[in-house]
This record gives C-alpha cells, structure tokens and sequence, in this order.
C-alpha cells in the first residue's frame, strides 16, 4: 500500500471513529443552556448523555453481523444516513423528552461508523499494523476533545444550543461523501453469513469462546470507562466545583485530550522495541497506581483546579497506551468475523463506561471523590483482568477465529 492511500485511509477512518465523540463532547458546554430553554434541570439533560451512550453501545451488536454479512459499506450507509436524520430532528426538540429518545436514536446511527471503522482497520492494515494504526487514528480522533467542547462553548454563547446540532449535521454529511468517495469496501459480502438469530447468537458466543478475545475486550473497556466517567463528571467538575466559564471549560478539556490523544503517538515508537503485551502491562499498572492516588486525594481533600487536571491528565496519558494495544490484542485473532468482533468489544467498552458514567451521577456529592472513585476501581478491574489472564498464549497471526457460517 502507498503511502498516500495509506494516510487517506487513516484520515477517514479516523473521521468515522471521532463521529460519536464529536458528538458527545460538542454538546457539554451547552447543558446549562439546554436545561433553561426545555425547562428542566441539568441532572435531566445528563440523561440524554446517557441515552447516548445505552444508544451507542447497543447499536454496535445491530452493525456487527451486518457488517459480516453485507460488507463494510452499505450497512456504514445506512447508519450514516439514521444519524443525519435524527440530527436534523435533534435540532428542532422542544422538550427534554424528546431529545433523550432523539439522541438515543442518533448514537444507534453513529456507532456504525465506530464499527465500521474498527473492523476496517482488522481488514485493510492486519494484526501486526493494527496496533500502530489505531495509535494514528486517536491522533484523528483528537481533534474530538481538543476542538469539539471548545468550540461547543463559542457556539452556544454566539449562536444557541441548537447551532450545535446544526455542526453535527454537516460533519455527518461530510463524512459520508467522505465515505462513498475514498473508503474501499475492504471486505466483500459473505452470501454464507446467516442472520438467522441463532447463528447471530452462535457468532457472538464463538467470539467470546476466545480467551484472548475475552481478556483483552475486559481489559480494555474497563479501562477506558475511566474515560467515560470523567466525560461525564466534568460539567460538574470545572464548571460546578471549580466555577469556570464555558469557554475556559472548552480549552480545558482540549488541553487534557493532548495527554490521551498526544503521548498514544509514542506508542509506535515503543512497539519498534517491546510488543503490545508488554507495554500494556507498565500502562495499566501506572493507570491503576494513578488512579488510587487521584481518589486518595481527592478523599482527603487536598484537590483544586490544578491538582484535578494534574491527575487527569497523567491518568490519560497512560490510557492513551493501553487503549490502542488493548484494542489490537483483542481484535487480532479474528480475520473473517472481524465486524462481529470488533461490534461485541464496542458493545462492551461503550455499556461498561455508561455504567461508569452513570455510577458517577449517582453518587455526586459536589466533589471530585465520586469520577476519581470509578477511575481507581475500573483501572484496578483491569489490571487484575490483565494479570488473571497472563499465562494465555497471545495471537498477532491472521486468524478466523470465532467464524459460524450457515444459511
């Protein structure tokens, strides 16, 4: 592959994966907003964050076989096009109700560009690039945290809430000429795929029959539900404890996406020397001492808006390098199936870090103690996932692992 085509392949599949986070974090600055114009409360605006999230994690077992059955691109299609039509409705809401389901449904269209995405990178890069490759398309997705809560905050004090949606709309549209115009349909449609529910059923099962698969996945979402907790606590954090304006909120969270997104381009570098087990083991070790201290402090209450994102920011930046290994360890013993695959490891990671997100609110008490909590607690989970599973041999081989066929 040259490597034109190569970094045009990363550089939409990159766009297809940072839709449902644009998506998410574009629209944070505006939750006081949203509350005074649908006349409700905060608390209730979190909901369709929430709704986002059970959305976005259900859908990705709906792409999965089709994705197996009829190719990567149609079903991408078809999900692209629910997304900009509930965009469009998601523009218009005139109660908080209605913007929950909405949102709901839009996160149903988004995932299957996240699951697109994923299985794309199995089909087009193999295992062995894998790894590298996911660790250039978080450079991509960077662009999600780093301008999207930022440029959420501009928007809603210039234009409304409701502009945001309108931004979301067009990226949907872009991204799908985007799509159509340089994406190849990387694996061709399997007429002997059933989906028949039993062989569905059988697929899933056969895909979590696979140690390596079932550590990694466990591994992964666990530790990236951190991530998704601080997503969700951080209105609360710096806009409700520590008193910042939308925009400082914005540039905030942009500077904390550098550690995730900027130190995981490392990662290549450190897999020219040490393989993606390894550097996993010293991540996750140093994500879960973190994240002991983080709530310590934050128990004894010792934090203020530096400590906070000091904290954060480390905590992220060791994700940043567990993220993409965990992905690729996961991901690589399936070369058939991989939509199924890589469907069921978003599933998880994404249902995972809603609960996450919604432990959480649950137990606000107007301080950091409760998304410090979740992040020690799911990063230790993590760890010892990693360590209960050690002895398993690890595949980076091409593979049909998990491959139910029928009609």
């Amino acid at each position: 592959m040259d490597k034109r085509k190569y970094y045009t392949y990363i550089l939409v599949l990159g766009s297809l994966t940072a839709l449902g986070p644009f998506s998410i974090d574009m629209y944070l600055p505006g939750f006081e907003d949203i509350a005074k114009s649908l006349e409700t409360s905060v608390s209730e605006v979190g909901l369709s964050l929430a709704s986002y999230f059970v959305g976005i994690s259900l859908g990705q077992l709906l792409y999965g076989p089709l994705l197996d059955r009829y190719g990567r691109k149609k079903p991408l299609y078809a999900g692209l096009a629910v997304y900009i039509l509930s965009t469009v409705v998601c523009m218009r809401a005139q109660n908080i109700n209605v913007l929950i389901v909405l949102r709901f449904i839009q996160a149903v269209g988004s995932c299957a560009a996240q699951v697109t995405a994923m299985a794309m990178v199995r089909d087009l890069f193999g295992p062995k690039e894998s790894a590298k490759v996911l660790s250039l398309l978080l450079l991509v997705l960077g662009a999600s945290p780093m301008i999207a809560p930022t440029a959420g905050g501009y928007i809603v004090v210039t234009w409304g809430w409701r502009a945001i949606f309108l931004v979301l709309l067009v990226l949907g549209v872009l991204i799908l000429g985007l799509s159509i115009l340089f994406l190849p349909n990387s694996y061709p449609a399997d007429e002997g795929f059933s989906l028949r529910p039993r062989f569905i059923v059988r697929n899933f099962l056969s895909v979590f029959s696979v140690p390596q698969f079932l550590i990694y996945v466990f591994v992964m979402a666990l530790a990236f539900s951190g991530l998704l907790a601080y997503v969700a606590g951080s209105p609360v954090i710096f806009m409700g404890i520590f008193h910042v304006g939308k925009q400082t909120y914005g540039w905030i969270f942009a500077f904390l996406a550098v550690a995730f997104i900027g130190l995981s381009q490392f990662n290549g570098l450190l897999l020219k020397r040490y393989t993606s087990q390894q550097v996993i083991r010293v991540t996750l070790t140093g994500q879960a001492v973190t994240g002991l201290v983080f709530w310590g402090f934050a128990t004894a209450g010792w934090l203020n808006l530096g400590g906070t994102i000091a904290f954060l920011f480390v905590f992220l930046g060791f994700l940043g390098f567990t993220n993409p290994n965990a992905a690729a360890l996961a991901m690589a013993p399936f070369a058939k199936n991989a939509g199924t695959a890589s469907s069921l490891l978003g599933c998880l990671q994404l249902g995972i870090g809603a609960l996450a997100s919604a432990g959480v609110s649950a137990f606000a008490d107007g301080t950091v103690r409760p998304v410090a909590a979740v992040i020690a607690v799911t990063s230790v989970l993590a760890l010892g996932v990693l360590f209960m599973g050690r002895k398993r041999p690890v595949v980076m081989e091409e593979g049909d692992a998990g491959v139910v066929t029928g009609h």
